[in-house]
């Protein structure tokens, strides 16, 4: 009795400062409303802010796990399945590539005559970025007058921050040689693979000029595609 005595008295406790409360709410509402009102909009705001916070970390989240599945489909991905796209095909592959690597406001012009810039990007980084893409049978060669071509537009006419020559198979000497000269990265066949399987493309300007091994590498590369 004595249990249920007490918690009868703590109801009625409750009751009455609610009541005592709701008096005073309106005995004072001229001079309290204003308070109210404005821990509502703070309220209000809150929530708001939470739900944007909350919008864009699964934004993020899923931004993060679509390029890690787009990573996986390019790592799955051969070169020789490379080889058997279109030209078309290509360049929108180079262009998956680069937004795979944080580019941004990625363009694909898909025509002919764009003087060179196949793919137009915006680096994470904010710099502006150029690519020619040549999709080669693999036994060729890109050769000087390509590079030269490129280089001409590719600085001058595009305004280009970085300029990539992305191609499916390798540079000539001479073409290699004035990429290096110029500061344009010369994605031969070996570098595409590294690019492919998921080596970002800011990772790969350091080796500009390497990767395609000596003569007797080249010979029988050749030989091997040409078979």
């Amino acid at each position: 009795m004595a249990v249920r005595r007490r918690r009868q008295d703590r109801r009625n406790a409750a009751l009455g400062s609610g009541a005592l409360a709701l008096v005073l709410l309106v005995a004072f509402w001229s001079q309290v409303w204003p308070y109210l009102a404005g821990l509502a909009v703070l309220s209000g705001l809150g929530a708001a802010a939470w739900w944007l916070w909350r919008s864009d970390r699964l934004i993020r989240a899923g931004d993060r796990r679509w390029r890690g599945e787009d990573a996986v489909r390019a790592g799955h991905r051969s070169l020789a399945d490379v080889d058997a796209m279109s030209w078309q095909e290509f360049e929108r592959y180079v262009a998956g590539l680069c937004r795979r690597d944080g580019c941004t406001d990625v363009v694909v012009s898909g025509k002919s005559g764009d003087l060179g810039a196949d793919v137009v990007a915006t680096l994470p980084d904010g710099r502006r970025l150029v690519v020619q893409c040549k999709h080669y049978a693999p036994h060729r060669y890109v050769p000087s007058g390509d590079m030269q071509k490129f280089v001409g537009t590719a600085w001058l006419h595009h305004r280009a921050d970085v300029a990539v020559f992305a191609a499916t198979c390798p540079f000539s000497r001479a073409a290699l040689d004035l990429a290096v000269q110029q500061g344009v990265l010369a994605v031969h066949r070996d570098l595409l693979g590294v690019w492919n399987t998921g080596t970002p493309l800011q990772a790969m300007l350091p080796l500009n000029g390497m990767g395609q091994g000596d003569r007797a590498h080249r010979r029988r590369w050749r030989n091997t595609y040409r078979a």
